[in-house]
């Protein structure tokens, strides 16, 4: 799609330009990103998003691998600009000797460091937790791979669809007599992410209160979602309860599913409370269920949820997204449509809160990006800038830390930088 400006959405110039602020809560902070694809430079991403100066270090000849994958427009990764904004790109091949020299010098000066190989691959490189100590004791390095830095799988490849079926997530999404479905993002690495950043922020609090050390966070991808399951270990555990994929229903609340609208559309709505239950059976016009035996709480709802579902996914299916949408906020029902893309754009509360921005680019000319989550009353954090282009740092960096022309000229001609 195209406006008369660009190549952009129709609704791009509704987005306000994200704002500059004056002070950032992570100004001070070095992190270095000696991560590839999504789970560590997202960490890293969120560290830059509220000001601290992350140094994103890439292969010189192939650069991240996130910047091959889909989406691109003229040639540049889509994905890239969002996951590395607010970063300073540098190009490192540290699995040479003098590279790892160059990464040990980032480090000697940095807060936090983090990386997502497979376990090992660090300590081939020179670039261990151990061996990072030893120039920078203060140094919080955190480790995010498939199964963590230890155990019988350490050294096995692991991606996050690979963690989603591990965690048994995959098998509590799809419909009850299908197959294991998994979500169209890779759920894991970006949870990662979120734990990765949590991780050495909790780490930079325990330096400040034990004598400055640094320490080392280990992240396995498949434990970030395990965690995200809270009652499925412990439901196992005392009642010998094995969740499976129940498709759009709870198997602990009803009426609960996605229904389908008459002008095919979808919602999902769940009915968590009484009163919630009894403001849906009047903005169904149907207060007759209320005196009904099989309905008459949730723990019977739950027994008779086909039938419930069914009533409710009946009156769905015979009015519009407008009708249904009047009916149930007239009613004050708990509901939300099916969003694709196109309606995050053109909703009112993503616009009243710029949840998205926009954001100039000198590949791109300008893009929309979400926001920076979570927004700080009195330090928020900015997308300053999206995602650099490849190496675009490298020379700047390095002469801020001691490196001369002469030196950089010979890292580059050995192909070190």
């Amino acid at each position: 799609m195209t406006n008369d400006d660009g190549p952009y959405a129709p609704e791009h110039d509704a987005f306000g330009l994200a704002p500059d602020r004056d002070t950032l809560p992570l100004e001070g902070i070095t992190v270095v990103d000696a991560g590839t694809l999504v789970a560590a430079p997202l960490a890293a991403g969120l560290l830059a998003d509220f000001g601290a100066d992350v140094i994103k270090i890439e292969h010189p000849e192939y650069g991240d691998g996130l910047r091959q994958l889909a989406p691109h427009r003229d040639g540049t990764s889509l994905w890239w600009k969002v996951t590395d904004r607010n970063k300073r790109a540098v190009t490192v091949d540290m699995s040479t000797e003098r590279g790892a020299a160059v990464v040990k010098d980032l480090a000697s000066e940095a807060d936090i460091l983090l990386e997502n190989f497979r376990p090992g691959t660090m300590e081939q490189w020179g670039l261990g937790y151990e061996e990072l100590k030893t120039v920078n004791e203060a140094l919080v390095m955190v480790r995010i791979s498939g199964f963590g830095q230890t155990g019988p799988y350490a050294e096995r490849p692991g991606f996050g669809r690979i963690a989603g079926a591990m965690s048994s997530m995959t098998n509590l999404i799809g419909e009850t007599d299908g197959p294991p479905m998994t979500p169209g993002y890779p759920l894991a690495d970006g949870v990662s992410g979120v734990f990765g950043a949590l991780g050495a922020l909790v780490a930079l609090q325990g330096r400040a209160v034990n004598g400055g050390e640094g320490q080392e966070v280990d992240l396995a991808l498949y434990e970030s979602l395990f965690r995200l399951l809270e009652f499925v270990p412990i439901g196992y555990d005392q009642i010998g309860e094995v969740r499976r994929r129940n498709g759009n229903t709870h198997m602990y609340v009803a009426p609960s599913s996605t229904y389908e609208t008459s002008d095919g559309e979808y919602l999902t709505m769940t009915a968590t409370t009484p009163s919630i239950w009894e403001r849906l059976c009047r903005a169904m016009d149907r207060e007759d269920l209320l005196d009904d035996e099989r309905f008459a709480d949730n723990a019977a709802r739950v027994e008779h949820s086909e039938e419930v579902n069914g009533v409710v996914r009946s009156w769905v299916a015979e009015h519009t997204r407008e009708e249904v949408a009047a009916a149930f906020d007239d009613h004050d029902v708990a509901y939300g449509f099916a969003y694709d893309v196109t309606d995050t754009f053109d909703d009112e509360q993503y616009r009243a809160r710029d949840t998205l921005v926009r954001v100039p680019d000198d590949e791109l000319g300008e893009a929309v990006v979400q926001n920076v989550v979570p927004r700080l009353s009195d330090t928020p954090g900015e997308v300053d800038h999206l995602g650099p282009r490849h190496g675009e740092h490298t020379e700047a960096v390095l002469r801020e830390f001691g490196y001369d022309d002469e030196t950089i000229a010979e890292l580059r001609d050995e192909g070190v930088v």
